[in-house]
């Protein structure tokens, strides 16, 4: 069965200002169709085929020969996460994910400045992640290109893409103001604390 492209779950205006038609109209139909499109060349007849995403991405890390397959299912997956991740003007957090968050990082503004300072250290294209580690503790890592945190036994809770075609038509170079506007309006915190494991 063939990897589909998603809809997205908004209208392509609906995040603007801060992330605006153009930029949605770009990264969802022409980069993240050309990841399911891709995909759906490299994994028929192959060792892949007819295995669920998540299996791909674990199957194909670091393997020789596997690399186009890693990273066309990587990507895939991760802008599937990423696009339900985001709503306009999403609101307040709900209370157990804020308790968790000031747990292990003192405050909301902490949270929002690792994950600001991990998006600024990704050199070049990649992820920056709010991940539950495998002891329990919430965490800030950064990931290059199609890497996520599924390939480290990590779950992951909200990821942000840094490729620059995610930022450059709104931010030109400015990172890390895609960063903070994106942490700041665009984040559902529903939906992370949907992510967090009982």
């Amino acid at each position: 069965m063939p990897f589909i492209l998603p809809s997205l779950p908004y209208a392509p205006d609906a995040l603007a200002p801060v992330m605006s038609a153009e930029t949605l109209e770009l990264h969802h139909g022409k980069h993240h169709q050309a990841y399911v499109t891709k995909l759906n060349e490299l994994v028929p007849g192959s060792a892949f085929d007819g295995l669920s995403l998540e299996e791909i991405i674990r199957g194909s890390f670091e393997k020789p020969g596997a690399e186009a397959i890693f990273n066309n299912a990587g990507q895939h997956w991760n802008h599937n996460f990423f696009w339900p991740s985001m709503r306009r003007d999403a609101g307040g957090m709900p209370g157990r994910l804020e308790a968790r968050l000031k747990g292990d990082f003192g405050t909301i503004d902490a949270l929002k400045a690792e994950f600001v300072k991990q998006g600024l250290a990704q050199f070049g294209s990649g992820w920056v992640w709010l991940v539950q580690t495998r002891e329990g503790r919430l965490a800030i890592t950064k990931s290059a290109s199609a890497i996520n945190p599924l390939v480290h036994d990590q779950t992951p809770l909200l990821g942000c893409d840094v490729w620059e075609h995610s930022y450059y038509v709104d931010y030109r170079n400015r990172r890390a103001d895609y960063l903070q506007a994106f942490l700041d309006h665009l984040v559902d915190w529903e939906v992370v604390a949907s992510r967090l494991p009982a």
